[in-house]
This record gives C-alpha cells, sequence and structure tokens, in this order.
C-alpha cells in the first residue's frame, strides 16, 4: 500500500511538473502572436494529449519502460520509480539555481543511471540512439527555423496576409502540439502507465507494457493543464524576455522548425526535449535576421542542460541505485 501511494504521488508530481516546463512553455509560445485565442490555443494543446498516443500506440513512451534498461527485472519498477524522482529531484534543484534544465534528459539519464545502479542490463544502444537523437534534434530545428526565417523575409506582402499568417499559425501551433504528444509528452504516459500497474496490483515488480486508454489520456491531460495554467504568466513573461521573434511570420517559422524536428524523432521512437527545439527554432529564425539579433544565451543553454543535466541524472540513478540494491 505504501509502494502505491508512493508511485501515486510521484506520477501526479511528475505530470503536474511536466505541465509547468512543457505545457506552459508553449502555451506562452502561442501568446508570442498577436492576439491570440487563449482557449483555442489550449485546446490545440491538450487534445493531442488524449488522441494522439492511442493512434501511435505510444512508441516513444515505451522507449522510456523498455529502451533504457531491462525494466522487466522483478525490481524494474522500483528502479523506474527511482529514476523518475531523481529527475524530478535534478531539475529541481538546478532550476532553483537558475541554470538550464530538461525533465527530459532527467527522465532519460534517471531511470538509465538507477537500472545501472540496480546491477540491470543497460540497454546502451538504446541510450546512445537517444543521446544522438536528442543532441541531433535542436540542430535540425534550428537549421530549418534559418531557412524559414530566409524565405519568410521574401515573401510579399498582399491584400489578406495577416488572416493566411493568422490561419498558419493555428496551423503551425496544432503541428506543433500534436509533434509533441507523439513525442516528449508521452514521458507522462510512460511514468503513469507504470504507477497504475503497481497501483492496482499494490506491489513492486517488472513493468508491463504501456497501455494508453482514453480514462488514463484525459486524467494525464487535466493535471498536465493544471501545471501549465499555474504558470504561464511566469513562462510567458521569461519567453519575453528571451525569445527574439520580430514578426508573426517569425512565430510561424519558429514553430514550424520546432514541429518538424520533434516529428522527425517520433518516426524512430526517440524522446526529445520540445522546449529545447522550440528554443533551437526561435534561435534559427532570429540567425536568419543576422548574428547580432540571436540571444545567445538561448544557445548556451541547450548545451549548458546536456552538460548538467543528463550526467547529474545518470550518476545520481546510478548511486540512488546502488543504495537501494544494498537495502
Amino acid at each position: 500500500m505504501i509502494w502505491a501511494l508512493a508511485f501515486a504521488a510521484v506520477a501526479l508530481a511528475f505530470v503536474w511538473v511536466t505541465g509547468v516546463n512543457d505545457g506552459a512553455a508553449l502555451l506562452g509560445m502561442s501568446g508570442r502572436y498577436p492576439r491570440s485565442s487563449g482557449p483555442l490555443f489550449l485546446a490545440l494543446l491538450l487534445v493531442p494529449l488524449v488522441l494522439v498516443p492511442q493512434l501511435s500506440g505510444g512508441a516513444v513512451a515505451r522507449t522510456f519502460t523498455e529502451g533504457l534498461t531491462d525494466l522487466g527485472d522483478r525490481r524494474g519498477a522500483f528502479a523506474f520509480l527511482l529514476g523518475v524522482a531523481v529527475a524530478l529531484v535534478l531539475v529541481a534543484v538546478l532550476s532553483r539555481r537558475g541554470l538550464p534544465t530538461s525533465l527530459t534528459l532527467a527522465i532519460v539519464g534517471g531511470i538509465g543511471g538507477a537500472g545501472l545502479g540496480m546491477g540491470m542490463d543497460v540497454a546502451w544502444a538504446g541510450l546512445a540512439l537517444v543521446l544522438v537523437v536528442g543532441a541531433a534534434a535542436p540542430l535540425l530545428g534550428m537549421s530549418i527555423g534559418y531557412a524559414l526565417g530566409v524565405v519568410s523575409r521574401r515573401v510579399p506582402s498582399f491584400a489578406a496576409m495577416s488572416g493566411a499568417m493568422r490561419v498558419a499559425h493555428i496551423l503551425a501551433y496544432g503541428a506543433q502540439c500534436a509533434a509533441y504528444a507523439a513525442n516528449d509528452g508521452q514521458k507522462m504516459l510512460a511514468v503513469v502507465s507504470v504507477a497504475r500497474q503497481v497501483v492496482s496490483t499494490r506491489r513492486i515488480g517488472a513493468v508491463g507494457p504501456v497501455q494508453p486508454t482514453p480514462i488514463l489520456l484525459i486524467a494525464i491531460a487535466l493535471v498536465f493543464c493544471a501545471g501549465a495554467l499555474s504558470a504561464v504568466h511566469r513562462v510567458g513573461d521569461r519567453l519575453g524576455r528571451g525569445l527574439v521573434l520580430a514578426r508573426p511570420m517569425h512565430v510561424v517559422s519558429a514553430e514550424t522548425a520546432a514541429a518538424s524536428s520533434v516529428a522527425a524523432s517520433s518516426l524512430v521512437g526517440v524522446p526529445v526535449s520540445m522546449t529545447q527545439s522550440v528554443t533551437a527554432g526561435v534561435v534559427g529564425v532570429a540567425a536568419s535576421e543576422g548574428a547580432s539579433r540571436v540571444r545567445w544565451q538561448n544557445v548556451l543553454g541547450i548545451g549548458a542542460a546536456w552538460l548538467f543535466t543528463l550526467p547529474l541524472a545518470f550518476t545520481a540513478g546510478a548511486l540512488g541505485g546502488l543504495t537501494g540494491r544494498a537495502l
């Protein structure tokens, strides 16, 4: 019973924090476009979280439960819980110190490290694939953002341009949210699926298959929404200070770049950070206007997240796993 409560609490906290980190950032990005409709863009963010995993089958979620370490061991659920807890604590500590971080990188490192510390087989090839694709996604987003920024400068003005850009913004933002639901957002599905298994069986055992049921996905979307709305104004202010998007077309270009890079990663079932991809898309668009337009602290932030978050999460997870193994 104690373990069931612990898993339920960690899963709830994880989905809430994901809403605070990812959901608020995505909503804040939509607000960068003039006169954006809050309810519409909230719906565009939440509906894919319910529909897309049912259509895609939760491929990326299975990467967290199957592709990082062998969680089929009888201690698999415990190692998974430990990795998620490490990710939450690490992100909280780094964020409090003002250091760039990524919840996606933290959970990948935490689960992999916990499995290693507990003597489980680590899927080194799978972990390497996650790292390579995860590092390439921001570079791809930056390149696409740059190309779209160059093209957008050559688009001539026309009478209906304002309306056309508004439609393009809605479509690009919707594509971005669908890509998030198919990729980065599925870390929530993985965590809640394991917690549901432990709560239903009231025991710790091997991690079972991910089953994206409608009720489960709706519950995730609601908690995610609450977390996003609780932080959207704070994150929106930060986005306003940190991102240089001079024209509405720049916003559309950045959204398209982020959606493209994350969707490409979904094809190989590898989780990547949507917030990093959004930042990379914005940097690419800004660079198309000249190097002086780039807020280089955003570029450094992406690198710093990799420098701090992943190694620290893996190390902390491994130490936690060794401690748990000794108990």
